[in-house]
């Protein structure tokens, strides 16, 4: 009963408009060279014992890293933590090898250093781990941090970008806390919101139009955002880059791995108080955070009630409102960038995506969720596109409760809900998109620049608890086309993971036979063939892939060696 006490008395305080802590605004890196070091930490959540947290290069959270479209940028990533684990720069459009999926794992005491040319639009990205099974965990704990890439025709807009005073990130996550004050995971009771790491955050804001870079990094919770006042505000930019023109707005919503900026007009709230609020009660079922996670009453989830977020209006951020600065922005632009959507007639293929639980009825929110009925396999490639393909992605929900769904590599623009135009906020660039119970997404993208035939991409829905329990699937950008990968019941690699010896069960002995690493470089191992079996006696840790080649086919493997 302590813990829910006291989170019961922070949320009265918190609704009545007394907020505590001025709002947490993460430093910046920039330039070409970029690092970043994993870490442990403690911070102040709540009052009494410290939170134990991860971060990057500070105790929670990390620096908001600033970008260029165009430049070649060298990074570092120094894990000092007990734990593997990766980080996928969330939105950008980078070959697999460095994308940081779970097939790039970084292990303790060692760095990882990808290079890669900043080929995006201006927009707000994000970067995060992505370890499969440790998502949640670590992302919960703290590790997380804002993308800022800038380009030539966003810088000649008139648009606030003096960040920290009119140009503010805004990363928005909900957690659970038990009685000793530490994180709880795998929750359904996350009934403290924070913001940049803030509880009861109040930002000082000048009376003029300010820009908000809004990610919602919770594991769960949607947001259906909007000021306290009902004030119209304008989003002007979604996942991937800005919008044709501003849309006027007075609720937006926002799900796991989304982002959104926006321009609010304070000009006439001069010495006046405004909230962020998030209009929960607007929810419709089976969205997390409504009243019902699931579409009907009698589906119920684990720790999801009592919940005082569920289903109520809540406050997010206090705006205080003061003198504009020197040089203040007053006036939304009525253009911002020309927006080309792919033409439908382009798609050379269309590929059909179910979502479904593990287990049908009224207790299936408490249990796994499946695409196209299979959970994750780390050596199983779902899909092989070859490069430049242009497709169709239909976006299936069977279930009870709605999937953000996120595909890396590309960027996509959603063509249908359910048969209709979806509304304007959502006509630009996006790489999550909401498919709510028993909806149907389409959308269309092109699979450009990157091949690999041995490092995959992601795609999963981004409810943290639905991808670690293996709600995702992969796929390959390839450009060899002659090569055929081939999955076989008769051919096993086990076990895996692996301390280092792994078998692999053949039905015939294969002409070659070699091992490479995440990147693709050859590994000299110890092996033996004998009555059809091989056994790798000294594979090193990560992922290994093995490949078998025969006359007539090329078959790989991916085993971990822990």
């Amino acid at each position: 009963m302590k813990k829910i006490k006291l989170t019961l008395i922070g949320f009265l305080i918190s609704q009545a408009g007394i907020a505590q802590n001025s709002l947490f605004i993460p430093s910046t890196l920039s330039g070409t060279n970029i690092s970043l070091t994993l870490q442990y930490g403690t911070h102040s959540f709540l009052n009494g014992q410290l939170t134990n947290t991860m971060g990057a290069n500070g105790d929670i959270l990390g620096p908001t890293l600033i970008l260029n479209q165009g430049d070649f940028v060298n990074f570092s990533v120094e894990n000092q933590l007990a734990d593997t684990t990766t980080i996928h720069w969330h939105g950008l459009h980078v070959a697999p090898e460095n994308d940081g999926g779970p097939h790039t794992p970084i292990i303790p005491n060692t760095t990882w250093t990808p290079s890669f040319t900043i080929m995006d639009k201006a927009a707000t990205y994000w970067y995060h781990p992505h370890l499969h099974h440790h998502t949640n965990e670590h992302v919960s704990k703290g590790i997380s941090g804002i993308i800022i890439v800038k380009d030539s025709i966003e810088a000649n807009l008139n648009l606030p970008r003096d960040y920290g005073v009119d140009d503010f990130p805004l990363i928005i996550q909900t957690k659970d806390f038990d009685t000793n004050n530490q994180i709880v995971v795998h929750s359904n009771s996350d009934d403290v919101v924070m913001v940049n790491a803030t509880i009861d955050p109040f930002l000082d804001v000048p009376g003029q139009i300010v820009r908000f870079r809004i990610l919602n990094g919770s594991s769960q919770r949607a947001f259906n955002l909007g000021l306290s006042n009902n004030l119209s505000f304008y989003q002007i930019a979604s996942d991937g880059g800005l919008l044709s023109t501003p849309v006027q707005l007075t609720r937006l919503l926002i799900t796991p791995g989304e982002r959104a900026e926006i321009l609010v007009d304070l000009s006439s709230m001069i010495g006046q108080t405004v909230y962020i609020k998030s209009y929960a009660s607007e929810l419709q079922n089976g969205i997390y955070g409504a009243t019902n996670p699931g579409m009907a009453p009698f589906m119920t989830m684990n720790g999801y009630n009592p919940n005082p977020l569920n289903g109520t209006d809540f406050n997010i951020l206090q705006l205080n409102v003061g003198n504009q600065t020197a040089t203040p922005v007053t006036s939304i632009p009525s253009n911002l960038v020309t927006v080309t959507p792919i033409p439908e007639a382009d798609a050379d293929i269309t590929r059909n995506l179910t979502f479904t639980p593990v287990s049908m009825g009224p207790n299936q929110l408490n249990g796994e969720f499946l695409i196209n009925g299979v959970s994750m396999d780390m050596n199983v490639i779902n899909y092989t596109i070859p490069l430049n393909n242009t497709e169709i992605w239909e976006l299936t929900n069977q279930s009870a409760i709605s999937h953000p769904f996120h595909i890396h590599d590309v960027q996509f623009y959603i063509l249908t809900r359910n048969g209709s135009t979806p509304p304007l906020n959502e006509q630009g660039r996006k790489d999550v998109v909401l498919v709510k119970p028993q909806e149907t997404v389409r959308f269309i993208t092109k699979f450009e620049d990157f091949t690999n035939d041995i490092v995959p991409y992601m795609y999963h829905c981004h409810l943290l608890t639905h991808e670690d329990g293996g709600m995702m699937g992969q796929f390959i950008v390839s450009d060899q086309l002659s090569i055929n990968e081939i999955t076989k019941d008769d051919i096993t690699v086990y076990p895996n993971p692996s301390n280092g010896k792994v078998y692999v069960k053949i039905d015939k002995i294969p002409s070659k036979v070699i091992v490479r690493d995440i990147l693709g470089r050859k590994i000299e191992t110890t092996k033996q063939i004998k009555n059809k079996l091989i056994v790798f006696n000294n594979l090193p840790s990560g992922t290994n892939i093995i490949t078998l080649e025969y006359e007539d086919s090329t078959i790989t493997k991916r085993v971990i060696i822990e």
